[in-house]
């Protein structure tokens, strides 16, 4: 798909693509080597493989894995967004609390995190 020589068009079906199966596979087994099966596919195209490293990130706080404020801090707004509105992660909450990139965002997950108890 990402061979379609309109790349806008071609790059937009591959992050619905993306979006929606990630969301679908988040905390699952299979999530991980659903990632490392596309990570090659995906390079061809900076913004795409840069949602599927998010998604990575969501997913390692999400379940409590390895991760790094700098890597959350460094995201996009569409993923501090959701990191506020959704994970579970006290220290995710935190660090978008201090240093999330839009009064939005530090709003959001200091309201999340007034619930998740951080």
């Amino acid at each position: 798909m990402l061979a379609d020589p309109d790349r806008a068009v071609a790059s937009s079906a591959v992050r619905a693509y993306l979006d929606r199966r990630a969301a679908a596979l988040l905390t699952t087994p299979g999530c991980p080597s659903w990632c490392a099966e596309l990570t090659g596919p995906v390079a061809a195209d900076a913004f795409s493989a840069r949602r599927l490293s998010e998604w990575t990130l969501l997913r390692a706080m999400t379940l409590g894995e390895p991760w790094g404020p700098a890597a959350l801090l460094a995201a996009t707004d569409r993923l501090q967004l959701r990191t506020a509105g959704t994970c579970p992660s006290a220290r995710a909450l935190t660090a978008l609390t201090a240093d999330g990139r839009t009064r939005r965002i530090r709003a959001a997950a200091a309201s999340r995190l007034s619930t998740v108890g951080g």
